[in-house]
């Protein structure tokens, strides 16, 4: 696996306060597996024993279409929508991210943002959702997905 991905996002956290380093997308897992999938089908010679209704060239070409997507390097880094609405306002506001936002109950864009952070709650991913100090944040992230995913393709080749 190369890490890269992964270090090219674990230390950011979107202008919404989603951590990039917790999602699949950017950190490489998403690829990585993906190609995986497609090596253990091939490797198990699936297409001569596997159930009948798949079409194993269609879902072979899903898989090799995925893995061909190169990670989201994080909306800070050039990633995501170019006019999303939450990035546009932190940085006009001259914010880090919205948890260092004054606007609260003012703001144009919380439903936006709740639809933004409860989607990636349901998916799994970190989000930032007070003042806490941003690195020790991240190191206490780092280690939640290193102690719920052990065996994690992104951890595999740290010591």
């Amino acid at each position: 696996m190369d890490l890269r991905d992964f270090d090219n996002v674990k230390g950011q956290i979107g202008r919404c306060g989603i951590w990039c380093g917790s999602c699949v997308v950017g950190n490489g897992t998403l690829k990585q597996l993906t190609g995986r999938y497609r090596e253990l089908i091939e490797a198990y010679g699936l297409r001569k024993w596997g159930p009948d209704d798949l079409d194993y060239d269609e879902f072979t070409k899903g898989l090799q279409s995925i893995q061909a997507t190169p990670p989201c390097p994080g909306c800070l880094s050039g990633g995501g929508r170019e006019e999303c609405e939450i990035r546009l306002c932190a940085s006009a506001r001259h914010v880090d991210d919205c948890t260092e936002c004054d606007a609260d109950s003012d703001c144009d864009h919380a439903e936006i943002l709740e639809q933004m952070r409860s989607g990636a709650l349901a998916a799994g991913l970190s989000i930032r959702s007070d003042q806490a100090d941003r690195d020790e944040l991240l190191k206490q992230w780092v280690a939640e997905l290193a102690s719920e995913w052990p065996c994690s393709l992104l951890f595999e080749d740290e010591g």
